[in-house]
């Protein structure tokens, strides 16, 4: 889908309002237009003449033209104005929809120029529904306009209808430049904020780092890059508005100053003359607008551009297949990242633990596992029961596989908000023991009523911890993956935990914990060592301990 494409689109599926709105308006271009006409006959059939009568209905004709302008204008608006929100709405729906797919999208843009996209061009782009009845209008207007002067003297028409073409046809090479500058400026601005983007997520640890005034020097050279883009841009649509602005100033001028000539000489009367000048006078606007529509849409275009490169994106995982009854986790010569022909299998029931030695091999043993690895990004398979992973629907692999990352987030809501939906009052309080959680609960008034802020800055490292993994027990996936879910805890309360998820997790559950902590592999049912990347050893926590030294150095504490 070409930028053009969306943009017709946005037409399209707002027509009937579009149509019933860019009438209107040009219904009340019209009348705008028939002021200066209508009061110049009055003056040439009721002033002139001295004809009181005439005067009065003359008058009560221009209070009526008034009325109808008023109320075009006012309902074609309302038309409009519904019709732009709804097509923002829609394509901020279908980008954010896009944006979340749980298969992923190809696209190098970052966080934060996905969210620039989401919102400021999808606005631009549907600024385009008031645009069109703009363009409308004004030509509405000129022809209007000039088909009156044509009547009052042909030479004074044809100023107007050969004149406006041709500015507005000089005017026209400066588009494409336009339209590459407000691309670059939307670049270069959302680059900017995707960089703020991650340097606010970041804070805490560039704290940490004491990395501030690095951060702080690269942010602002990103600020500058689109500060200077955002100069080019507006110097340049600012030169075009001003030779668009000057040209259609002095075709007004010149058709006054011409039909000045013509009243002089006697070739238009004192009425013809007024009109004229109203009319030059009132083309101002309507000139103007047809003169710099070209940068609006020029800018329209540029975003509407963005907005189908996401729309466009191809899916990282292919089409989902139907979906199967689970059954084991298995993984056969995966290589991906620093695995190198890992295999492994998490039968149905069983707690498995993984040691890796290397922190890489297990954040990307987890990153795999979370289903969002483009299958062309590994070699091997990855399957549970029968079924690849990446043909899995997305819900349906994460509601029977559920993979909870060492670094999880909480949300601005209360706790129990956090925890999400279980199935029962007892199976969150079953999660809560499980994970010492019901201690943090218990340590606040409101309980499960608690609100947290964003990403649960309001609690400890440990407690948010202990909720992250409340939320994964409640869920009760078949398949549950835990990575490092105790770090941030006393050795303590990682001893109830481990006893708490242990017991939880029975029956035909099957848990996966990648973890150096002794107090979970303890109640494994075997642990599996990870080394450069493949399966080294395996066997009990107690008889690993015993038998292998790098193994203890790893994992005893």
């Amino acid at each position: 889908m070409a930028g053009s494409s969306v943009l017709l689109r946005s037409v399209t599926r707002n027509l009937r309002r579009l149509a019933i709105g860019t009438g209107l308006i040009s219904l009340h271009q019209v009348c705008e237009a028939g002021v200066p006409i209508l009061i110049g006959v009055g003056i040439d059939r009721a002033v002139a003449p001295g004809d009181l009568v005439a005067l009065v209905w003359w008058v009560v004709a221009l209070a009526l033209l008034f009325t109808a302008l008023t109320l075009c204008y006012r309902f074609g608006a309302r038309q409009l104005m519904v019709a732009l929100a709804e097509e923002g709405y829609r394509l901020r729906d279908e980008l954010a929809a896009k944006i979340l797919d749980p298969r992923g999208i190809r696209t190098e843009k970052r966080a934060g120029e996905l969210l620039s996209i989401s919102s400021s061009d999808a606005d631009n782009v549907s600024y385009l529904l008031d645009y069109i009845p703009r363009i409308a209008g004004a030509v509405t207007a000129t022809v209007v306009s000039a088909v009156t002067l044509l009547l009052i003297d042909v030479t004074l028409g044809l100023a107007v209808l050969l004149g406006t073409p041709l500015v507005l046809v000089g005017l026209q090479f400066a588009a494409p430049l336009i339209t590459r500058r407000v691309e670059d400026q939307q670049e270069v601005a959302g680059q900017a904020t995707a960089l703020a983007t991650d340097l606010v997520q970041g804070l805490r640890p560039l704290r940490g780092l004491g990395a501030e005034p690095a951060a702080a020097r690269r942010y602002r050279a990103v600020s500058r890059a689109s500060l200077a883009a955002a100069l080019r841009a507006a110097r340049t649509q600012g030169g075009y508005l001003a030779a668009s602005t000057t040209c259609s100033g002095l075709l007004a001028c010149a058709v006054a100053l011409l039909a000045g000539w013509f009243a002089l000489t006697g070739r238009i009367g004192l009425g013809e003359l007024i009109t004229v000048i109203g009319l030059a006078q009132f083309l101002l606007e309507p000139m103007a607008l047809l003169a710099i529509v070209p940068s609006w849409v020029a800018e329209a275009r540029a975003s509407a551009n963005r907005v189908a490169l996401v729309l466009d994106a191809e899916s990282v995982l292919p089409p989902a297949s139907a979906p199967v009854p689970p059954g084991p986790l298995h993984l056969a010569d995966v290589r991906y990242g620093p695995l190198a022909g890992v295999d492994l299998t998490v039968a149905p029931g069983e707690f498995v633990g993984v040691v890796a030695y290397r922190l890489a091999d297990g954040e990307a043993l987890v990153r795999l596992l979370s289903g969002r690895v483009d299958p062309a990004e590994y070699t091997g398979t990855v399957r549970l029961g029968d079924t690849e992973l990446p043909t899995l629907d997305p819900a349906y692999a994460r509601a029977h596989l559920l993979v909870e990352p060492h670094r999880t987030d909480l949300f601005t809501g209360t706790v129990a908000a956090n925890l999400g939906v279980p199935r029962s009052v007892e199976v969150r309080a079953a999660a809560l023991t499980a994970s010492a959680a019901d201690q943090v609960v218990d340590e606040h008034p409101d309980g499960l009523d608690l609100v947290l802020t964003e990403r649960g800055a309001s609690l400890s490292g440990g407690q948010r911890q202990r909720l992250a993994l409340a939320r994964a027990l409640a869920a009760q996936a078949p398949v549950l993956v835990l990575h490092d879910p105790t770090t941030a805890v006393d050795a303590v309360t990682e001893h109830a935990i481990a006893q708490g998820v242990r017991a939880l997790r029975g029956g035909d559950r099957s848990t996966l914990v990648i973890t150096s902590s002794p107090a979970l592999l303890a109640v494994t049912d075997r642990v599996v060592v990870l080394d450069e990347g493949r399966v080294t050893a395996e066997g009990r926590h107690a008889e690993l301990s015993e038998v292998d030294a790098v193994y203890c150095l790893a994992v005893l504490r």
